[in-house]
């Protein structure tokens, strides 16, 4: 019988909040791979065996990936500007959400992590603080950054290093909710090509989603954000939302969210508010409707069911088809260290996404469109196409 404790074993401060105790002194410790139980092995571990280790590197560096941690082990950035669906709320509280990151990386995966919380929103300053941090790690994930500074913070460490940089907030959900709607749309009986998606959220997330759906092969989609959708007429675009309203849109809608919804075949929404029973209804039947806000989805699936949805998805576990980031992150990191990958490319997420979506085809159906997070089979699946796909793209170590 395992000694590690569980919510049982605590008396909360906060009365009967089992979130607290399980969080009480932090989810993450370090612990050795080796041993030391004698001056021997102290002299192999430390002086003056690891000085041997250290001069073979300086002579040779490709050795780090062999003779250290670094082939297995990721850095997760955060400077708490994003955090879930709680915003900006600092460093400090940002904290929790990173060990919990690192607590899944190693318990599906195997994946070692270190969480960092760094004290500045400036991007020039992130940027070099991870580019000085980055030698001893495998890979960095980004997480809970804001947008648009998280674009360019992705794009700039992924141009100096030459280990892959993800961005979980977008890439991950991209890929879960690719995967989702993959089998929601066989659910209905509907091709990706022929569908026409509306998403509310022009953030992180957003953007990402409308990327892969493209990328994917839906047929239009039109992103929305307070003002409407996202069209090429807009004068008070990002730089980042007009490029999506330049791939986007492709039937020239404008106006409002709840205009866009009427004759769509399927809403994603990331932004949180609210979305009415109304709009729901005005979709084309047998509608697709993914809530993803948290913790409160911008409609409840019961609400939305009744609608006229056919398939309902949200952000939580205590609904049915649950988009949740820990059905890709875990194996995407481990089929790119495993591949030795140098980044992660649009053809691993995708190959990714393809990968998830397989694992929920046996047995699909209104309530199956994901795998469940527990499967045994859902890192191996994951890392297997993903580092396949980074073979084929050509950005793996020599």
């Amino acid at each position: 019988m395992s000694d590690e404790p569980t919510v049982t074993d605590y008396t909360s401060p906060y009365g009967e909040d089992p979130a607290f105790p399980l969080h009480e002194h932090g989810k993450v410790e370090v612990r050795p791979t080796v041993r030391v139980r004698d001056n021997a092995g102290l002299a192999l571990a430390y002086t003056p065996g690891v000085g041997r280790v250290s001069q073979a590197i300086a002579l040779d560096p490709s050795l780090v990936w062999r003779y250290t941690w670094r082939a297995n082990a990721i850095l997760i950035v955060t400077d708490g500007t994003a955090v879930l669906g709680l915003g900006d709320i600092g460093p400090e509280a940002a904290l929790p959400v990173m060990e919990g990151k690192s607590l899944l990386f190693k318990e599906f995966a195997g994946i070692d992590c270190v969480p960092i919380c760094l004290g500045t929103t400036d991007v020039d300053e992130i940027v070099d603080t991870v580019v000085r941090l980055a030698p001893a790690y495998g890979g960095i994930n980004l997480e809970d950054i804001s947008a648009p500074r998280c674009f360019e913070i992705e794009r700039r460490l992924q141009s100096l290093l030459d280990i892959p940089v993800f961005h979980d907030d977008q890439h991950g959900t991209a890929v879960v909710v690719t995967a989702a709607l993959t089998n929601a749309a066989a659910v209905v009986g509907r091709p990706l090509a022929d569908l026409r998606v509306v998403v509310s959220g022009a953030g992180a997330a957003g953007i990402a989603i409308a990327a892969m759906l493209l990328a994917a092969g839906v047929g239009d989609i039109a992103v929305c954000d307070r003002q409407g959708v996202v069209h090429t007429g807009r004068e008070d675009l990002s730089e980042a939302k007009r490029e999506v309203a330049q791939r986007t849109n492709r039937a020239g809608l404008a106006g409002s969210l709840r205009q866009a919804m009427v004759g769509a075949d399927v809403f994603v929404g990331v932004s949180g508010g609210t979305i009415e029973q109304e709009a729901v209804a005005a979709m084309a039947p047998h509608a697709i409707v993914f809530s993803l806000a948290n913790p409160i989805p911008e409609i409840h699936p019961d609400v939305a069911h009744a609608a006229g949805a056919a398939v309902v998805a949200t952000g939580r576990s205590d609904f049915p088809n649950q988009i949740n980031n820990v059905l890709a992150f875990p194996g995407i990191f481990r089929g790119a260290l495993d591949a030795a990958a140098t980044s992660i490319t649009e053809g691993m997420k995708l190959a990714a996404a393809r990968a998830i979506a397989g694992l929920a085809a046996d047995g699909r159906g209104p309530e199956r469109i994901v795998p469940d997070p527990f499967d045994a089979r859902l890192v191996p699946a994951v890392a297997s196409a993903v580092a396949t796909a980074a073979q084929a793209d050509g950005v793996v170590r020599p």
